[in-house]
């Protein structure tokens, strides 16, 4: 990487798009509550053709933010990440260029019923935590079973509808209350299996097909990649001109 590419640069001005994730966009929010950013930056075509590439994922630079290069961010899409795909559907969008409207346009290509197992596989390894907290604290961190009922909820809700919606909704309030700790651990568990047993009853009649339209993202990241490279070039053709004429000057 060049000493002016830098992962500092590379989210400020290579970002194509970004968005606020956690409670802010669940409407789940309090006061207190951090403000979580989420991004996806194009490396410029340059940076792949020597031998140390452009990194796939960062941190930074501002607390709370991370940010995927588009390739990575599109791999872990077509493999119905939670986090990425609720990325996605943030309704509190902070930044977007015409590639970021490309991707946004792109949602749909993303959605298939391989978010039934990967949802799933989430919410169990964030259930053994909770589980762990209780057996050494005697209650689970309220914050992170609010989360996962939301996750579960919304898993559900995608397998019946086929629209993914991350907004809490009419479950907020009750939520809440799971945030406060102010609901039993084991209303919380049985909430919990019912959202699992209700997601698992919806998968075999879902309307989301098979697999996602991996065609269709390959087609957009070739496509972005070469107009990055085309541009690469018509840089470089500015910058030769430039010396060229002052050479000849």
């Amino acid at each position: 990487m060049t000493p002016e590419v830098t992962p500092e640069t590379l989210v400020r001005d290579h970002t194509v798009y970004s968005c606020v994730m956690g409670s802010r966009a669940f409407g789940l929010a309090s006061d207190g509550s951090d403000t979580d950013r989420r991004g996806v930056f194009l490396a410029p075509a340059p940076l792949y053709w020597r031998f140390d590439k452009p990194p796939t994922h960062l941190d930074g630079p501002a607390d709370e933010q991370f940010s995927w290069e588009l390739e990575r961010f599109l791999e872990l899409a077509l493999r119905a990440n939670p986090n990425v795909l609720e990325c996605l559907h943030s309704p509190l969008v902070e930044r977007v260029d015409d590639t970021g409207r490309e991707l946004l346009a792109l949602r749909d290509a993303f959605l298939s019923r391989q978010a039934h197992q990967t949802f799933v596989r989430y919410a169990v390894g964030q259930r053994k935590k909770l589980d762990a907290d209780v057996r050494q604290h005697g209650a689970p961190r309220w914050k992170h079973a609010m989360h996962l009922l939301r996750l579960l909820g919304s898993c559900r809700d995608l397998l019946r509808t086929g629209e993914l919606v991350i907004d809490a909704g009419a479950d907020r309030e009750r939520l809440l209350e799971v945030k406060r700790g102010e609901v039993p651990w084991p209303r919380v568990e049985a909430w919990m299996g019912r959202l699992a047993d209700e997601a698992d009853a919806a998968a075999p009649g879902s309307p989301l097909p098979a697999e996602p339209d991996r065609a269709r993202v390959e087609d957009f990241l070739f496509r972005t990649r070469r107009a990055s490279a085309l541009q690469a070039y018509a840089d470089h053709e500015v910058a030769q001109s430039v010396v060229r004429g002052g050479l000849v000057g």
